[in-house]
């Protein structure tokens, strides 16, 4: 069976906002390069008060590589609410030319 193409942009989404927090915990976690005095390991969540206030911490290729993660996530999601709609709406026109009708039920207990 072949898949819609709102399947297929839905996990492209899905997919890009995995992928740009996966690459933000690997960036957090290369921002501080001091250890933690206490467990002498290098904890980046502990330092997000200095994180927050100066954003030297990430390069200017890493802010790249997470705007067009992100941007082509939201890309993916404005896509997928796009095309599923228009699915959507050329199932009910194929449904209706061939004389059924099926009455859509949102709010209701769905036959039972």
């Amino acid at each position: 069976m072949k898949k819609r193409l709102s399947s297929i942009l839905r996990s492209m989404a899905i997919g890009g906002l995995v992928a740009s927090a996966v690459v933000r915990v690997l960036i957090q976690f290369t921002a501080s390069p001091v250890p933690d005095p206490v467990s002498g390991r290098t904890e980046p969540s502990l330092f997000a008060p200095a994180i927050s206030s100066n954003w030297q911490y990430i390069t200017p290729w890493q802010s790249l590589l997470l705007a067009v993660l992100t941007g082509g996530a939201l890309a993916c999601f404005a896509g997928w609410l796009a095309v599923a709609w228009l699915e959507r709406k050329a199932d009910a026109a194929r449904s209706a030319s061939a004389g059924q009708f099926h009455a859509r039920r949102t709010v209701d207990r769905q036959g039972r």
